[in-house]
């Protein structure tokens, strides 16, 4: 099954940029053994996360960071509290409150030197708008935005699946990736991110709809 010209998928009311149910058929007959947990698991049921700016799904990420959800979103909350009535600091906002201030919210001293790299680099452009981002191929955002401080691949890679609806994106180094990976192919022990990159040339250019599928594998 030929894999279909992506720029030819009308832009979708549901914020992917591709269509699930073709990605479906065509990972199941490029991959029967990943098309075995497609039909267990069932409908592919991820849309992106609708985000108001690329800034602040950046700051978000970066909060959350190594956090429970709940300790995040606390720290998050109070954060945003410092620059009321808005209700979400610019770049400029966080640049000019004191970082003793931000650290007084919750946050750490590494997050708050990240959250001001990151206003920095959107003031400057290295961070694009959300409109140009949509217009930016993968690995030049992952080049761009990983030039900020505290944010990684892994961080670039989540934002492209969960917030821009990119349709071809393997996270190799996620844990959960690799652990439906060895659970839906009968690995005995984590495979190396090689031997997921080998095997996930054949899902092309769906990577992202089968990195769904095997975080999904833990659930099964």
């Amino acid at each position: 099954m030929a894999a279909p010209d992506l720029l030819t998928i009308e832009p979708r009311l549901d914020g992917l940029g591709y269509d699930p149910d073709l990605a479906c058929r065509h990972l199941a007959q490029v991959d029967p053994a990943l098309g075995d947990l497609i039909a267990r698991a069932g409908q592919f049921t991820m849309r992106p996360t609708p985000s108001h700016s690329l800034f602040q799904s950046l700051v978000r990420s970066i909060v959350y960071q190594q956090l429970s959800g709940r300790a995040a979103a606390t720290i998050l909350g109070r954060v945003t509290q410092l620059f009321a009535p808005k209700r979400f600091p610019t770049p400029r906002d966080l640049l000019e409150i004191s970082p003793d201030r931000l650290r007084g919210a919750g946050l750490s001293t590494a997050k708050t030197a990240a959250l001001r790299d990151l206003a920095a680099r959107t003031l400057d452009g290295t961070v694009p708008s959300l409109a140009r981002v949509r217009r930016m191929e993968d690995e030049e955002i992952v080049e761009r935005l990983t030039a900020v401080r505290g944010i990684g691949r892994w961080t670039v890679e989540m934002l492209l699946i969960f917030k821009l609806g990119r349709p071809d994106v393997l996270p190799l180094g996620d844990l959960g990736v690799r652990k439906g990976f060895a659970r839906t192919f009968g690995k005995r022990k984590l495979p190396e991110p090689t031997v997921m990159n080998r095997r996930g040339e054949r899902w092309r250019p769906y990577r992202s709809v089968a990195s769904w599928y095997l975080w999904r594998a833990l659930e099964l």
